[in-house]
């Protein structure tokens, strides 16, 4: 088991990244379960898979559940998902005292989280995530949201939880494609700096998705590990350094968009897919060379995930994409940074690129050239 810690002033906890977590859950939380009754909100799909596990827990350690189920998919993180959700922890009386426990993916840390930082100006809570996607991102640095028709993610607040535990075992139950998609955010560590990791992954990737319990652990606590330290040094996103954490999400998010925020693409199928266009971009712009690029989209395609756009079947040209980028909130006094690269594992926020020039890269990348 690998304990990682994000330290920020005052509000330091610690992520436990290892196989059987669930399981010893309520010793783990022990100090943040303070009632005999505890309110979890877990997504149906996730609770149908673990949640009589963590009911094991806590109830050998004299704890009840309350439970509140959410439906799976990006549908979930609304405003009607969100008053539901409130309403029903105020009449379960959590206070600013206790603790809420998430199970499941970044849908339902992204929304109790939420629900948290508003509930009575700021409740407690306790990521149990059950996806690779959510165990390597979305559970830790504190960002919590909600969606919108001008886009994702884009009403929202940070609230850090007290405690992560990242159950290993509760991939297993992932189907395939979900898998895939959260090895996109584990690639974007290596891309993002880390050449060595990226290295590793060349290597050992398959053995993180065909879910190898070393090779598994020693990705995702690397992972966690980088956030971490991006989270301690810039909590807020107020300097460049966890605005990296960005890259492939500019683009994905447009595609994200375009397709619904639907199944047709995932949020980590997003990620991948911008990750491989904001390589060729920076290919365009003579900032890497092709090859390097091409290394990027060989990686992503080797885990099974998608590297053009031209197959999604998209009914838009480049300047409507183009058009979703401008709701992005990244958006600073007008302009939209773009996260590029100098080299694998040396990217960097840019702030002179013009969209006109973005949307006929795109339109190009629509065409399949």
């Amino acid at each position: 088991m690998a304990v990682i810690g994000v330290e920020l002033a005052g509000r330091s906890y610690d992520v436990e990244v290892g196989h059987g977590l669930l399981d010893d859950a309520a010793t783990r939380a022990r100090a943040f379960l303070r009632k005999a009754r505890v309110p979890v909100v877990a997504d149906e799909n996730a609770w149908a898979a673990h949640g009589e596990r963590l009911k094991k827990s806590l109830g050998a350690a004299g704890h009840e559940i309350a439970l509140y189920k959410v439906a799976s998919g990006e549908g979930s993180k609304s405003w009607d998902s969100l008053a539901k959700l409130t309403d029903w922890l105020l009449v379960e009386g959590v206070e600013r005292g206790d603790h809420v426990l998430a199970l499941g993916g970044g849908v339902v840390g992204d929304l109790t989280g939420f629900a948290c930082a508003i509930l009575k100006r700021g409740c407690g809570f306790v990521q149990l995530p059950t996806t690779l996607l959510a165990q390597v991102d979305s559970s830790v640095g504190g960002k919590t949201a909600i969606n919108t028709a001008a886009g994702k993610n884009l009403i929202g607040a940070f609230h850090q939880p007290s405690l992560v535990l990242a159950d290993l075992d509760t991939l297993a139950t992932l189907p395939a494609r979900e898998m895939r998609a959260g090895y996109a955010e584990v690639l974007k560590y290596g891309v993002l700096g880390d050449a060595e990791f990226f290295d590793w992954l060349a290597d050992h990737g398959a053995e993180v998705v065909a879910l190898e319990p070393a090779a598994l652990e020693h990705a995702v606590a690397t992972s966690v590990a980088a956030k971490a330290r991006i989270v301690a040094e810039d909590e807020r996103e107020t300097k460049d350094t966890r605005a990296l954490l960005n890259l492939g999400h500019t683009f994905g998010h447009a595609l994200e968009a375009e397709t619904g925020f639907s199944d047709r693409l995932l949020h980590g199928e997003g990620v991948a897919l911008g990750m491989v266009l904001a390589a060729r971009y920076s290919a365009r712009r003579g900032l890497i060379a092709e090859t390097d690029a091409g290394m990027v989209a060989r990686a992503v395609a080797n885990a099974g995930l998608p590297t053009g756009i031209a197959g999604l079947g998209l009914d838009c040209d480049g300047a409507d994409l183009v058009a979703h980028m401008l709701h992005d909130k990244k958006m600073d006094a007008g302009t939209l940074r773009f996260i590029l690269l100098r080299a694998i594992g040396d990217a960097f926020v840019a702030r002179d690129v013009a969209l006109d020039d973005v949307a006929d890269f795109l339109e190009g990348q629509l065409r399949g050239n």
